[in-house]
Formats: C-alpha cells, sequence, structure tokens
C-alpha cells in the first residue's frame, strides 16, 4: 500500500498522487496518516487525505493488523489499551511498542486520529451540526471533539466546515448520504451480483446496482444503502435512528465490499500463477464479499452446510420470519425484517421451519457460544485459532468455519466448498490453494465470481 508523503520544511503530509513535488530528501514516509500527525504534520489542504480510510497491508505483522481493524472498530471507545492488548493476547506495552515500531502511532494516536478523520468528512459531506458530528464520531464530548480537530487539523470544527468546498456536500432523497472511499481497483457489479444471489429476503435487497439491507443501531431498526458513486469511492446511504454509532456502522458497511484490501501486493504476487493470472488480469477488482453482521454470516453458512443454495436462501427466510424483529414501514424496499440476534438463535425451536435436527442444534451451538465469547468473530484471533474453535465448540464443519472467515475478511480463508470447480475435486483445488498462502480469500473470490467461460479455463 502506498505511503503517505510528509514534507518537514512545510510541515503538511499529502496522500500518495498529490501535485506537489518537493526535494527527495525533506521528505518523510508514514504508513498511516495518524503516523504523520503523530510526527507533528498536518493534513494537506489539497489532496485532503483525511478522505481516505487508514487501514493497513497484512504484509505487516499479523498482530499489528488484527489490532489496527480492532481500534477501527471502536475497540478504543470507552476502554484502554490494556483492554485492547488483553483482547489481543498481549501487554498494553508489547503493543504500544509493535505499533510504534511498524506504525509510527500508538494505539490510541491512530484511534484519536480515525474519530478525528471520520468527524472532518462529516464537517465537509454533510449538515449535521457540529454536536451531532461529535456524536456520530464516537467523541465522548464537544470539548474533546474540538481539542482533537484543533490537534490534528490546527483549526475547531466551525472553521473547518467553513473552508469545506461547494462540490463536497452531498444530497440524498432522504437518509444521509456518504462516500465510502477505496485505493485500487473494485468491481461493484461482481459483488453486487454475488450479494443478489445470496440475498435473504426480507433483510436484504438488490436493485441493479444499488445493496439494502436493515440494520439495528442501539436495538432500534435502520437501513443502509450502498451503491456506485466514482471511480475511487462507493456511495453510503444511511437511514439511521440516531447518529451516535454513525462512525462504526460506515465501517461495518466498508467491510460489505471490503473497499479496506490492499489489492496491490496480493495481486501482484498472484498474477504469475498460471490458474490465477489470466483470471486477475480479466477483473482486476475482484474483492472477497464480506459482510455487514459476523453472526448473520455465520448462521447463513451452517444453513448452507448441507443444502442447496436456493433451499439455504428459502430455510434462512423462515428463520427471519420465525424469529426476526419485524422493521415495520420498509416494505416498499423491500426489507420487512432485522436478522435474529445470537441471543434469540441461542435457545430457539428451529425444528417448525424444516431445519434438519443437526443444523437446529449447530446454530443454537453457534449462538450460545457467539454469546459467551467462546467463539469471537471480531478478527481478535488469527485463522487457525477461529477455525478451530468453530469446529470444537459448535460442530461446524471445517469446510463452514473456512466459509465463515471467507465473509468475515480472513485474507487466507478458502471456503472450498463454494469454490469447487467442474473437472477438480475439492482435495484437489485444498491441495492447489497452498500455492496460494496466504491469500487464498482473494483467489477464492476470483474463482467464485469469475465468468463461466473463464471458470472452465481454471486447471
Amino acid at each position: 500500500m502506498d505511503s503517505f508523503a510528509a514534507v518537514v520544511t512545510t510541515g503538511i503530509y499529502c496522500r500518495p498522487g498529490c501535485g506537489g513535488r518537493p526535494r527527495s530528501d525533506n521528505v518523510r514516509r508514514y504508513a498511516l496518516a495518524a503516523a504523520a500527525e503523530a510526527a507533528g504534520f498536518r493534513a494537506c489542504f489539497q489532496c485532503r487525505p483525511y478522505r481516505w480510510p487508514q487501514s493497513v497491508a497484512w504484509t505487516r505483522p499479523e498482530l499489528v493488523c488484527r489490532a489496527v481493524r480492532l481500534i477501527l472498530d471502536g475497540a478504543l471507545d470507552g476502554a484502554t489499551e490494556e483492554q485492547l492488548g488483553a483482547r489481543l493476547g498481549v501487554s498494553a506495552r508489547h503493543l504500544r511498542r509493535l505499533f510504534t515500531e511498524h506504525l509510527g502511532v500508538t494505539p490510541d494516536g491512530l484511534a484519536r486520529s480515525a474519530r478525528a478523520h471520520f468527524a472532518r468528512r462529516l464537517l465537509d459531506d454533510t449538515d449535521l451540526s457540529i454536536i451531532e458530528i461529535s456524536l456520530a464520531a464516537g467523541f465522548g464530548s464537544l470539548r474533546q471533539f474540538n481539542r482533537a480537530c484543533r490537534e490534528i487539523f490546527r483549526a475547531s470544527p466551525r472553521e473547518l466546515r467553513a473552508r469545506r468546498r461547494k462540490a463536497d456536500r452531498l444530497v440524498a432523497d432522504g437518509g444521509l448520504p456518504l462516500r465510502l472511499a477505496f485505493r485500487g481497483a473494485l468491481d461493484w457489479g461482481a459483488i453486487v451480483n454475488y450479494l443478489e444471489r445470496q440475498a435473504i429476503r426480507g433483510v436484504e435487497s438488490v436493485s441493479e446496482t444499488t445493496y439494502r439491507r436493515t440494520v439495528s443501531i442501539g436495538g432500534d431498526v435502520g437501513v443502509v444503502e450502498l451503491g456506485p458513486g466514482g471511480v475511487d469511492y462507493l456511495i453510503l446511504v444511511a437511514h439511521l435512528p440516531h447518529w451516535e454509532e454513525l462512525v462504526h456502522a460506515v465501517t461495518r458497511a466498508r467491510r460489505i465490499a471490503n473497499l479496506d484490501l490492499d489489492l496491490e501486493e496480493p495481486a501482484a504476487r498472484l498474477s504469475s500463477d498460471r490458474t490465477l493470472g489470466p483470471l486477475l488480469r480479466a477483473r482486476p477488482g475482484i474483492r472477497p464479499p464480506g459482510s455487514w453482521d459476523p453472526f448473520e454470516a455465520g448462521v447463513r453458512a451452517i444453513v448452507a452446510e448441507r443444502a442447496p443454495v436456493a433451499a439455504a436462501r428459502t430455510l434462512t427466510q423462515r428463520l427471519v420470519e420465525y424469529q426476526g424483529k419485524p422493521a415495520p414501514g420498509l416494505r416498499q424496499l423491500g426489507l420487512t425484517h432485522l436478522f435474529p440476534s445470537a441471543a434469540v438463535l441461542a435457545d430457539a425451536d428451529l425444528s417448525r421451519i424444516g431445519l434438519s435436527e443437526r443444523s437446529g442444534h449447530t446454530i443454537r451451538a453457534f449462538a450460545r457460544a457467539y454469546v459467551d465469547g467462546a467463539v469471537r468473530l471480531d478478527g481478535s484471533v488469527g485463522l487457525d485459532e477461529l477455525v478451530a474453535r468453530l469446529t470444537s465448540a459448535t460442530g461446524i464443519e471445517p469446510s463452514t468455519a473456512q466459509a465463515i472467515a471467507f465473509r468475515l475478511g480472513e485474507p487466507d480463508a478458502f471456503p472450498v466448498d463454494e469454490t469447487a470447480t467442474s473437472g477438480m475435486t475439492a482435495t484437489e483445488l485444498v491441495e492447489l490453494a497452498e500455492r496460494w498462502r496466504p491469500s487464498r480469500a482473494l483467489a477464492a473470490a476470483h474463482l467464485l465470481l469469475a465468468e463461466p467461460a473463464q471458470l472452465a479455463r481454471v486447471a
């Protein structure tokens, strides 16, 4: 992933592609915007690096990458570095050392920067009030929000809003529109087609190039819509009951299209592979499809474990109608329910919807393990440990555990049952996939989303 360039003579840092041409000996490079800010640099007014997400490539230590993901998910909102370290199985001191060594910023510094950047985008793109933006970005108080803006952007929120450009403000027919920026290519059409094939009627709806779904925000019903925007961003339209969790809703929406994936490094490495090379060149924007709700992804995979795609969709829809919370007033969007929570399914009798006794038992075991914390789907554990916990605590098959991990964004997950190709057994495909480590998820996405004519040539 490209690094941010900071110029010592101006005190400004820029994102890749900015038009400035400083002397090379005056440039310092940082993996994250937060690291440049920690070193005392401020964001360029022209390229506005705060409009792009802060994420790191999985070429860095896995523990660091998982910690970054947890922080961007809000792990330090109301929690400490000690608590974050405990989730990852390390001390806070060791975690800070790793962050300083590999990223140039502390975990707390990254969290503060991420909140400030999100708030700055809201100041640019929306007409939300300063107080509403402070809440939406996860700041504990307006005073804290003002202090962060002055430290990071050298101006108050009111001054920053006065600087926004006329073309920044987004307008939608209802809802709050937001840009979801990404780096590299994105084949949104391929992801939409996949989501349409997998959609749970009542919870999800796909119309042409727009994906909609119901979401639970603080126990209340909301809707998010994802659709095409520009060459480097999607448009999210959020219909939420309140704004306090907006920053986390945006992060979860980004996961649906895997917008934080660094495509450059794994694509370059896999492009010489005789099987994947032609697929990568034909559709360079393919990304592994993600999921809004990790628990939902798990239940779907369990239902599909012993049922064809069409039957699995029918069974999952019945599950939603039977146990899901109604979402009134959304029928015109094709939406009627929230997906049932783990607490609800942990003790649910699912025999009446047509599920086999084994599938019903597995779903209940999975829900209980999720509620109890025996299974963590937040990215805090590695792929092998996640698969081991899923199989031992719930009775899920290893192939199903891999399918769950794939939808959770694990970069080396390989859902062999979904990607099996004609003329090749599952065993042969698993053996073949060994040469694609540690990026088997990207390989699986290309096999899963390839056109039939392209897939026929896989060998």
